[in-house]
Formats: C-alpha cells, structure tokens, sequence
C-alpha cells in the first residue's frame, strides 16, 4: 500500500479512493472491529505523510461469500442501523485527520421497484457486487422518500463523530442510458445532506456529447465530481475529449490505478496493459494542467 499510494502521488494524484468492506469493520450489529479500525487510522496516517487525500468509500459487500450472514438477515431499518454504526466507527476514527476528503455512503446504492426484490446485492460484474441495495421494499414510499430517509440516517451518524470532512454517494449516471430519466439520489430534496454530487461515467464511443448532457443533469447547485472513469467503452481520445467538454460541469475525476506503473506497463506485451498505459499517460498530462 506505501507503495502504491508513492506511485500515485508520482503520477500526479492527490485523491485515492478506498473501498471499505462491511464484513471487515462489524464483528456483529453493535461491535465494531476494533483492529479492522486501527489499520485505518495507520493507513490515514500513511495519507498524510505522503500527501494524499483519500475519498473512504464505505458499506462495501463487493466479495459475496464474505458478507456476513446476520448482516444479509436482517430488516431494513436494523440493517440501516448497523450501517449507521459502522460510519460512526470510521468517522469517529477519521475525524481529526486532515488527509480525509471524503466519506463516500456506498459505492452506487440503488432502490427496488414496485414488486420488490429478495436479494440485497444485484449485477455481479467479474465474480464482485459492486451495486448494493438500500431496502427490499418500498412498502408505499417512493424511491425519493427511501433514499433521503437512508442518505439522511447514514449523514446522522457520521455528524455525529465529524462535523466538518463532506459526504457525498458515487451513482451510476441512469440518466445517461434512460431518455427522461431524472437522478435520484441527486434530486434537490433528497441530496440535502450530501456535500457534492458523486457520478460514474464510462463514456461509449460515438456517444461523448450524450455523456457530456446526462453529466450536466447532476448539477444541481454543489459541486460534482466524476468519481470513477476509465477508457473501457471508449478509446483514450474519446475519454481525453469527455475530461475537457466535463470541465463545464465537473470539478474533479478519479480514475484506476492497479499497482503497475507505467514503465511496467511499457515492458509488458498484454492489451490490458497497454490500454492501462494510454489511461495513465492521459492521467499525467491532465494532472499537469
């Protein structure tokens, strides 16, 4: 991790986002765990050596196998308050360091539909779960009472042990694959309590002005970040064309880094690592200007 975190700064980087695993920080509903903690605090404390803010991603279920059974069994407002627990746990540790950027409530939290669902996580991408949902049922609410009820609880907790770092959510943009489409969690009611706008762009070929208008949709008086991004649907030039038409909209972009750097890459002879490469060299350029 030292390493990593010199080789980004290296390469020009003054944010890193970190994904924090539910099942890691809760022994159980109530207790947090208390070394998982401690690993945090030293790797908050390696941030501000080396110069790096860290955008703390949390709630996190990406490995499956490894949420814990009495998490997945419970009801939707004792599973609220365990998360809630878990964001006083990680605030509470956080609060005083000055290399914390942000608190992130979950990598893109979605709502159920009409019918409900029975399953908390959905989209398996590569044997992970990187979308999570926030309750089963709507049980007569709307999407937009759900998710200020939840944005509202979890903003509550961190409050309550940091007053001062921003929260915010990464989303995917849904607006950007459905005409008429309108942004939940950022809607102007329901992103009271969160700092900036948190958004997941992979631009497609051919379709970077459509990116570009769907980005703006999520500008609704705070600041917005691009929170992830990477040339996967497009080439590095298409994604070098979204960075500068995003500027009108977009104050900040985090983007992947794997451990390589790009002189590994060079020696390397695999398509992925070239295409890391282009991506990195394109993360330098944009990160000198």
């Amino acid at each position: 991790m030292e390493a990593d975190f010199e080789e980004m700064r290296q390469l020009g980087a003054n944010v890193v986002r970190i994904h924090l695993q539910l099942g890691r920080f809760m022994r159980s509903p109530a207790e947090p765990n208390e070394a998982a903690l401690e690993t945090l605090g030293r790797l908050v404390r390696l941030a501000e050596r080396i110069g790096l803010y860290l955008d703390l991603t949390g709630l996190a279920c990406y490995h499956k196998a490894e949420v814990p059974s009495w998490y997945d069994s419970l009801a939707e407002q004792d599973r609220w308050e365990v998360q809630a627990r878990f964001w006083e746990a990680v605030a509470g540790r956080c609060a005083a360091s000055p290399a914390v950027f942000c608190y992130d409530l979950m990598n893109e939290p979605v709502v159920p539909g009409d019918k409900g669902e029975t399953d908390w996580l959905l989209g398996e991408l590569g044997g992970k779960y990187f979308v999570q949902r926030i309750s089963l049922d709507l049980a007569g609410r709307t999407p937009q009472q759900v998710a200020k009820a939840w944005i509202d609880r979890m903003a509550k907790a961190i409050r309550s042990r940091d007053g001062r770092h921003l929260i915010t959510v990464g989303v995917i943009p849904w607006v950007q694959f459905f005409p008429g489409a309108k942004p939940l969690f950022y809607s102007q009611n329901v992103a009271e309590n969160l700092d900036f706008a948190s958004v997941h762009f992979y631009p497609e070929t051919g379709k970077i002005d459509q990116a570009v208008t769907a980005l703006a949709s999520y500008n609704i008086g705070k600041p917005v970040v691009i929170e992830e991004t990477f040339p996967l649907k497009c080439s590095v030039s298409e994604l070098d064309e979204f960075f500068e038409k995003s500027r009108a909209t977009a104050c900040g972009w985090i983007g992947f880094y794997w451990g390589k750097t790009p002189d590994e890459c060079r020696a390397s002879n695999t398509m992925n690592d070239a295409l890391t490469l282009a991506w990195l060299e394109l993360f330098q350029t944009r990160a000198r200007h």
